[in-house]
């Protein structure tokens, strides 16, 4: 049987740290009474509304005192490539007000359209030639965005 090395673990990890990320959040559909389970097959959000770029993306590893807080586990960060790569994305507090988000997904390899202002870091649906590829993907409770509220997310993807 084969395994995969932690090397070549961490080397798709330094190929995903090194390019830049963009978490989509979407409605998902409204008939969902609880969150169905992420299909492994997914390549797309059901119904997005909105694509925000990465803020902090870097490497980390496993601590149970480090700083970085998220389901599963702690971890800290670490200058030296690993297996693990942390991301945060921070929404504005206009971004989809009033809209209830029911999943997330990060994608790499996205691009926009022309109408796209350079250093631009939350884009419209609409206004993506290529969500890209989809990393991950989380189907959650029902979120209303209200006023007066910025919405963090952070994520460790193991690879």
């Amino acid at each position: 049987m084969s395994i995969f090395t932690f090397n070549g673990r961490t080397l798709l990890a330094r190929s995903v740290a090194q390019t830049p990320l963009y978490l989509a959040w979407g409605r998902g559909d409204g008939n969902w009474q609880t969150p169905p389970s992420e299909p492994i097959s997914a390549t797309h959000l059901a119904d997005p509304l909105g694509f925000r770029k990465v803020k902090v993306q870097g490497f980390c590893e496993p601590d149970e005192q480090g700083d970085i807080e998220v389901q599963g586990g702690r971890y800290r960060r670490s200058t030296e490539p690993t297996r693990h790569v942390y991301c945060q994305f921070v929404f504005d507090f206009a971004d989809a007000q009033g809209e209830t988000i029911r999943e997330l997904g990060i994608f790499s390899g996205t691009t926009f359209t022309d109408d796209v202002a350079a250093g631009q870091v939350y884009v419209s649906p609409e206004l993506v030639a290529s969500p890209g590829t989809l990393l991950l993907l989380d189907h959650r409770a029902p979120l209303v965005r209200e006023p007066g509220v910025r919405e963090s997310f952070e994520f460790v993807m193991s690879f």
